[in-house]
């Protein structure tokens, strides 16, 4: 499948947010409080990521990442959080979004939601050296796996479908029903989008080879459904 398939209407919602990443109004770019005063370095987190608001590093929806002198990595970043628009997921609402996996060892992409130092929900969370493992995760009130498919590797598209309901946040993949947390993020949670790419410092995961100079990935589409 390629960049212009869509995923089908969920019936009965409407979506309430289309993501457009060349938006100054939706997104702000290369700065976020889920970094320590707002970055552009989160090295306790075992990343390398120097944010950067350079717009060639995410605003065409495609997230890169570059070695630099310094031994960091100017990556891409963009969150809704300090957005003219600053829009915000709720209880209820689905996400849905259709990524690029990253080849390169030492990639760390991400899609999030964040508020005030907590309220994580990772849409999914992913690395090349586990090549066909995705990491979903409920960080508000518990909740993650670790789901090995055939179909996850290096450099595939992938569909992703979140509903973050109040008792339970339900995960879809490839049109798979996967995950159901039975934890759920409670009747009056919110949080701001992030979706980024880090890169890995070497604690849990392979720093980049010595020749890798640059990694990124894609996310084609994101929007939100409010019933």
């Amino acid at each position: 499948m390629g960049r212009c398939d869509v995923l089908a209407d969920v019936p009965g919602s409407a979506p309430v947010f289309e993501a457009d990443f060349a938006s100054t109004a939706q997104w702000v770019a290369g700065r976020s409080w889920a970094y320590p005063g707002g970055g552009p370095t989160n090295p306790d987190d075992n990343k390398l990521d120097y944010l950067v608001e350079d717009p060639s590093y995410s605003r065409g929806g495609v997230f890169r990442a570059t070695r630099r002198p310094d031994g960091k990595w100017s990556t891409g970043l963009l969150t809704t959080e300090g957005s003219d628009e600053g829009f915000m997921v709720r209880t209820g609402d689905v996400l849905e979004a259709r990524v690029r996996l990253p080849r390169e060892i030492g990639a760390w992409p991400a899609i999030r939601t964040w508020l005030d130092g907590d309220q994580e929900i990772d849409v999914f969370e992913y690395h090349p050296d586990n090549p066909d493992l995705l990491e979903p995760s409920n960080r508000v009130n518990g909740g993650h796996l670790y789901y090995r498919d055939a179909a996850v590797r290096p450099g595939e598209w992938v569909d992703f479908r979140v509903e973050f309901g109040a008792g339970s946040v339900e995960w879809t993949v490839n049109g798979t029903h996967l995950f159901s947390d039975h934890q759920g993020v409670g009747r009056s949670w919110r949080a701001y989008l992030i979706v980024n790419l880090s890169v890995c410092a070497g604690r849990h995961h392979p720093a980049p080879d010595p020749d890798t100079s640059e990694m990124s990935f894609e996310v084609a589409h994101l929007r939100v459904r409010r019933g």
